[in-house]
């Protein structure tokens, strides 16, 4: 059965990376305000005979760019959030806002410092899409305009860097969030597909067992009814037909289980993954060569031989190197594990589990080899494509 849009390898990996780009364009944004404050402080010190000004816009400044991230975190949050516009949670923002505009843009005689902190706040806001674009660019006008009237009473220097940057705050702003969007639109459509394919896999499977006892239940009921007319004039006749019976309740149980080991078998690429990963994990150097159509080998045979074997060169190796092997030979498929093997190993060919593995090789057509070579523990299986299987 296909797992959970939650459980499919690497999606926790996902989830981590959306995270990890959240708070990047969370603290993008924090980091153009706290530039701002920074140029507006440079400036309002640059006021002769006091440090007041100076004071109050780093401080405010600092207490401004602390409330936005709370607007930031209602953005983020914006889609799980119940309907209608959470005043609670913007108010504080939006006075801190409008306190820090109206005591710095007085304080340093800037229209565009007043505004900038109300302008930036409202720009961090859950707009509708068409709204949104209408309120920056309104805002970009807003500014650029007090920044000209700024300027008209401005001494050059650097007054025209704040000023620049303050007018284009709200449209670095909105890009930045544009780009969180588009993620997490696209983190939406996958998590979709994922539900979708295991919405699919699941219907996929519920169709196989619906046709496979379907089929056999109906020949059953047939045979059973059959025999319950023959039973009173031909008791052997009927007999015959309960046998047949039976023979179709095995036939469907066989079905069953084929089926349900059919959804649960891993591909063989993957258990090779998981044995060179583990072999790795357990601090062995580990070499493969593995065929590049690796897919196509009989997992069912090969699979359980790919596990018992890496549990056998873990428990007993030397834990200092494995080799994996598999590659395609005439007719069939040569599956070698070689390890180091530890002193105080007691490995041999006559243990219960490489017996389970040479009758499972066995019965899928193939051979299996156990052998010491050297300093080396070597397991060999070689099982018949599944064309030489049929």
């Amino acid at each position: 059965m296909t797992a959970s849009a939650d459980s499919v390898p690497g999606s926790r990996q996902l989830a981590r990376g959306v995270v990890a780009t959240w708070w990047y364009t969370a603290s993008g944004v924090v980091f153009l305000e706290a530039m701002l404050v920074l140029f507006w402080t440079i400036l309002a010190f640059a006021v002769p005979g006091t440090i007041t000004p100076g004071v109050v816009v780093a401080v405010g400044g600092l207490l401004w760019c602390a409330s936005t991230v709370l607007l930031l975190r209602d953005y983020r949050h914006r889609h799980d959030a119940a309907p209608g516009v959470a005043w609670r949670s913007i108010l504080v923002p939006l006075a801190v806002a409008v306190a820090f505009g109206v005591a710095a843009g007085t304080l340093v005689g800037s229209w565009q410092l007043g505004v900038m902190p109300i302008v930036q706040s409202l720009a961090l806001l859950n707009w509708p899409a068409g709204l949104r674009y209408r309120v920056t660019i309104a805002a970009v006008l807003v500014m650029m305009v007090l920044g000209f009237i700024d300027a008209q009473g401005a001494d050059g220097g650097i007054w025209w860097v704040p000023i620049l940057y303050t007018a284009l705050l709200p449209v670095m702003t909105v890009s930045t969030l544009w780009w969180w969007d588009v993620l997490m639109t696209l983190d939406r459509a996958r998590a979709s597909e994922a539900r979708l394919a295991a919405t699919q896999e699941r219907l996929r499977v519920a169709t196989d067992v619906h046709d496979l006892q379907g089929h056999h239940l109906q020949v059953i009921a047939l045979q059973l009814e059959l025999a319950e007319r023959l039973m009173p004039s031909d008791a052997d006749a009927g007999m015959e037909q309960l046998r047949a019976a039976r023979a179709s309740v095995d036939d469907a149980r066989q079905g069953t289980r084929d089926l349900a080991t059919k959804f649960r078998s891993v591909p063989l690429g993957d258990e090779l993954a998981n044995a060179r990963d583990l072999l790795r994990a357990a601090g062995l150097d580990v070499t493969t060569d593995i065929a590049p159509d690796a897919g196509a080998a009989p997992a069912s045979a090969l699979g359980p031989v790919v596990r018992e074997t890496t549990t056998n060169a873990l428990r007993h190796g030397g834990g200092h190197h494995a080799r994996l092997s598999l590659r395609r030979e005439p007719g069939g498929w040569r599956y070698e594990i070689a390890n180091d093997v530890s002193p105080q190993a007691t490995t041999d060919a006559e243990g219960s589990g490489l017996e389970g593995m040479a009758r499972r090789v066995g019965e899928a057509g193939g051979s299996f080899d156990v052998r010491r070579d050297g300093g080396e523990f070597v397991v060999t299986a070689v099982v018949p494509d599944a064309e030489g299987a049929r």
